[in-house]
Formats: C-alpha cells, sequence, structure tokens
C-alpha cells in the first residue's frame, strides 16, 4: 500500500510538474506573469511549513536534538554551495542571470534535485501517510514553478519545445527511482529517517526563502501584496490541514 503511493506521488511529483508547466506555457505571456507569482506564493507557505511544523518536530520526536538542528544547518550550507557552483538554481524568469549556465548544467541540477525529492518522499510516507502527502504536496508545488523557468530558459536557449519538453522530462524522472530505492533502503535502516528529514527540511526552507521569496519582489503593487499573503497563507492552512490528519 505504502509503496504504492511513494510511487504515485513521486509520479505526479515528477512527470505531473512537467506536464503541468508545458500547459503553463501554452498560456499568454500576459497569464503566465500572473499564474507564476500565485504559485510561487503558494509554493512558500506550503514549502516552509512542511519543514518547520512536519518534519523538524518529526525528526526532533524521533533523533536526536542537536543532531537534527546540525544537519538542518548543513544542510542550508550544502545547498548555499551546490547554488555557489551553479548547480541548483531555480530560475522562473527568462532574463535570470544564470541563462549562460544552460544546458548540462542546468539539467544536471535539476536531476539531483529530483532526486532529492524522491528520498524526502519516500522518507515522509515511512512515518505516516498524511505526512507524506503532506510533503508531497509542497514537493508537487515548488516543482511547477521550476519546471515552468526551466522550460522558458531552454526555450529562449535555442532548444525545440520538443527537445526542451524531452530534457525536462528526462531529468525529472530521477524522482521515481529515487522515491522506490529509497524507501526499500531507509525501510530497512528507519534510524536514519529523522536525519533525512532535517536534511530535507533543510532544501525545502532553502529554496523558499531563497529562491522563491525573491521572484515576489518583482511584482510590487498593493494588490499583488495582498494576493502573495493570501497564498502564501493558503500554503500554510493546506499543510497545516493535512498536518492534523497525522
Amino acid at each position: 500500500m505504502i509503496i504504492l503511493l511513494v510511487l504515485l506521488f513521486s509520479t505526479i511529483g515528477s512527470i505531473g510538474a512537467i506536464i503541468t508547466a508545458g500547459i503553463f506555457l501554452v498560456f499568454k505571456q500576459k497569464i503566465q506573469k500572473v499564474l507564476i507569482p500565485c504559485l510561487i506564493s503558494y509554493a512558500i507557505g506550503t514549502l516552509l511549513t512542511a519543514a518547520l511544523v512536519g518534519m523538524i518536530p518529526n525528526a526532533i520526536s524521533n533523533g536526536n536534538i542537536t543532531l537534527i538542528m546540525l544537519f538542518v544547518i548543513g544542510g542550508i550550507i550544502f545547498f548555499l554551495l551546490l547554488e555557489k557552483t551553479v548547480i541548483w538554481h531555480h530560475c522562473h524568469d527568462e532574463e535570470c542571470e544564470f541563462h549562460s549556465a544552460i544546458g548540462p548544467i542546468l539539467l544536471i541540477g535539476d536531476a539531483f534535485h529530483n532526486f532529492i525529492d524522491g528520498v524526502v518522499i519516500a522518507a515522509s510516507f515511512l512515518i505516516s501517510i498524511p505526512f507524506g502527502i503532506t510533503v508531497s504536496l509542497s514537493v508537487i508545488a515548488h516543482e511547477v514553478p521550476q519546471e515552468v523557468g526551466d522550460f522558458a530558459i531552454l526555450l529562449d536557449s535555442g532548444y525545440s519545445r520538443r527537445k526542451a519538453f524531452s530534457l525536462n522530462l528526462l531529468s525529472s524522472s530521477f524522482t521515481i527511482p529515487a522515491a522506490l530505492i529509497s524507501y526499500y533502503i531507509l525501510d530497512a535502516v528507519s534510524a536514519i529517517i529523522p536525519y533525512i528529514l532535517a536534511f530535507s527540511a533543510a532544501s525545502f526552507i532553502y529554496i523558499a526563502l531563497t529562491d522563491l521569496t525573491p521572484d515576489l519582489h518583482r511584482k510590487l503593487g498593493l494588490a499583488s501584496n495582498i494576493r502573495q499573503i493570501f497564498l502564501i497563507i493558503a500554503g500554510v492552512g493546506t499543510i497545516l490541514l493535512i498536518l492534523s490528519l497525522h
């Protein structure tokens, strides 16, 4: 039962996100500029709540609190180093300065990111089904705007739509084997799950605060600010609602 849920949500989080991102690119540029910030705002709420209210407290309750927090800090530093080497950057703007690093580097970074997503999904479902759904929803929420950004970068760099879609699909598919392999490994060595959750929470916090939040500053004005805050709160509420079932 659990392995089927891991397979289902890892598939939705990878292939489903790619398909949804492809649909977004069909919309006119004006519509995309409204919808993508909405997705980003919602993703920020889900990521921070899943990490700070779900993953870290759960890890602390099953592990050494000092080690758990060191894993969180270490994870944030690790992801900073990855971004410094241009392997881990979530760009949602076609004018992003990282366009010079497209192609193989972008796809390798995306594949690595999706591999970690798979590990996160597997570890979460081993805690409980509601907790697994909570974390999976957070993964899906931030994957869609990321994939839209990746598509835009590849298309702007001369890739055909078919090639950009195929390459993104390939890199996103790493989530599925990572989830399945991690499920069997973590099921056998459950003592390391709290530390996997702590490290994964670090990635959620890092993505939310350094990659997603700065994008919201591009849209100024009272209406935009209200919409962003409302959607962040909606993301928080969604995760709290699902966690209440845990």
